[in-house]
C-alpha cells in the first residue's frame, strides 16, 4: 500500500476557512465543513500500483454500456445471459471488441443505446424527437425495426 500526502489549499472555500454559498447574504458566511475553517484540505489518497487486472470469477457476460436496464436471467430464468447482449467475460478478457449486435437490443431502442454508448451515433430521426422518455415512444413497442432501420443506415 502506497499513500500520497498533500496539504493543498481547501478548495471550497479557496483558503479563506469560510464558505459562502446562495444562503449567505448581506455579508454572512459559515465556516467551512471541509477544511474546518483552517483554509488548509489534507489530501490523503492510499493506493496499490497497478500490475495487472484482477479477474471477477462472479462476472460471466460483459456489456459495453448499461442504459438503466436490471440485467440479469430472473428469478424464472426467462432471459439468458445473451438476452441482453455483450459478450462472454472470456472473450472481452482476450481483448475482442464491441460490434454490432451487441447491444441491449430486446430491451432498448437505437436512441436509447447511443445517447450512452456513442453519442455521434445516436440517430436523428424525426421519429424520435416526440416523447421525454425513450420507452414512451409510440414506436418503441416496434424497436426491432427501429434496429433494422439503424443497421441500413449505419451499412452505408
Amino acid at each position: 500500500m502506497k499513500i500520497i500526502e498533500i496539504d493543498e489549499k481547501c478548495k471550497t472555500c479557496e483558503g479563506t476557512g469560510l464558505y459562502v454559498g446562495i444562503a449567505e447574504r448581506d455579508g454572512f458566511a459559515v465556516v467551512c465543513h471541509v477544511c474546518k475553517g483552517t483554509g488548509c484540505h489534507h489530501f490523503k489518497y492510499e493506493y496499490e500500483d497497478f500490475e495487472h487486472r484482477s479477474m471477477r470469477p462472479d462476472v460471466k457476460q460483459v456489456l459495453e454500456i448499461n442504459c438503466g436496464i436490471v440485467a440479469g436471467v430472473g428469478k424464472d430464468k426467462q432471459y439468458t445471459l445473451s438476452s441482453f447482449g455483450g459478450m462472454s467475460y472470456q472473450d472481452w478478457l482476450h481483448g475482442k471488441l464491441f460490434a454490432v449486435g451487441m447491444e441491449m437490443r430486446n430491451f432498448v431502442c437505437p436512441a436509447w443505446w447511443y445517447q450512452s454508448a456513442d453519442y455521434k451515433k445516436k440517430p436523428k430521426w424525426k421519429e424520435c424527437l416526440c416523447c421525454g422518455s425513450f420507452s414512451s415512444c409510440e414506436h418503441f413497442k416496434d424497436k426491432d425495426d427501429c434496429w433494422n432501420r439503424f443497421d441500413k443506415e449505419q451499412s452505408k
